[in-house]
């Protein structure tokens, strides 16, 4: 007798998954984990990518209680062994376009959706954040999450930015991920969801130079400086060179003493709660850069 379908999702690369009952135990990718649990749901464990280490890097981990939520590590760590350890019923991921799953290795993540039902959600920059954030929501919905966050902060956080941006004097933003004493990534804005919503409230999101790279633009410090920002989006997740440890002459030509510094994750929790955290960040380097 065939088991009967009590739940069921269609992820974004349009593939159905389905169980005789509703999914409980969560394991998900640390962003994945973080919005979710933003949404009501509870994950069980999570994972990072190849950038991550041995333990969750907090940059990414939001509201996360770490002492409640199991992380099975990184990297070449992540066989289909140690994903199953503690037998969860759903594994949520994320991908950056073509339904690649991202953090495992192509063989590891198929071999894993042989034996338990696997979401893949879309962040990629071909989404807006607003979908993105939809998108758990109906899967948090789909797992039984019975409360809808409140987006009030966030309207407010998006009204503020948008007043402080209205006239001549914005001031000349920068995201960029530090690598070290000799360089940088700069973040090109289109391709990330979190920056295109800056530029559509009016924050004046440096374009990095055109050239090799459709994600980031790599240049020296120098080339920074010269940008003449006055506020950095700073990348802090674990793989970023923190800027206080930057010491060669080069490295201390960045604009680090003259411009506003905000913690920035590429990798953003897509929900309101934390979606207003970050624009509030802004909206206050904003005023700072103004004078008020």
């Amino acid at each position: 007798m065939r088991e009967q379908t009590v739940w069921q999702f269609s992820d974004d690369r349009g593939q159905l998954s389905a169980a005789g009952r509703r999914p409980s135990k969560v394991l998900a990718y640390v962003q994945a984990g973080a919005t979710l649990w933003d949404y009501g749901i509870h994950p069980w464990g999570i994972f990072g990518s190849g950038h991550d280490g041995d333990e969750p890097d907090r940059a990414k981990t939001g509201f996360l209680p770490l002492t409640e939520v199991e992380y099975l590590g990184a990297g070449g760590v992540l066989d289909v062994e140690t994903l199953l350890r503690g037998e969860p019923d759903l594994v949520v991921a994320v991908s950056y376009g073509g339904g690649h799953v991202y953090g495992l290795a192509p063989e590891t993540a198929k071999h894993l959706e042989e034996l338990v039902p696997v979401v893949v959600v879309d962040v990629g920059q071909a989404r807006t954040l607003a979908d993105i954030g939809n998108r758990f929501a109906e899967l948090a919905r789909s797992l039984g999450a019975e409360e809808t966050p409140t987006t009030r902060d966030l309207a407010a956080a998006r009204d503020r930015l948008r007043t402080l941006t209205v006239g001549p004097s914005r001031p000349r933003v920068l995201a960029l991920s530090p690598a070290g004493q000799d360089q940088a990534h700069l973040a090109r804005p289109r391709m990330w969801p979190e920056l295109r919503v800056l530029t559509e409230l009016g924050v004046d999101v440096l374009e990095p130079p055109a050239g090799p790279g459709a994600n980031w633009s790599t240049v020296g410090w120098p080339e920074v400086t010269a940008l003449r920002p006055g506020i950095l989006l700073t990348d802090v997740r674990s793989n970023a060179t923190p800027l206080d440890r930057l010491r060669s002459d080069a490295a201390r030509s960045a604009p680090e003493q003259t411009a506003a510094v905000v913690p920035w994750n590429p990798e953003p929790i897509c929900s309101p709660r934390a979606h207003a955290r970050f624009l509030t960040l802004v909206a206050d380097a904003v005023e700072v850069a103004q004078g008020r």
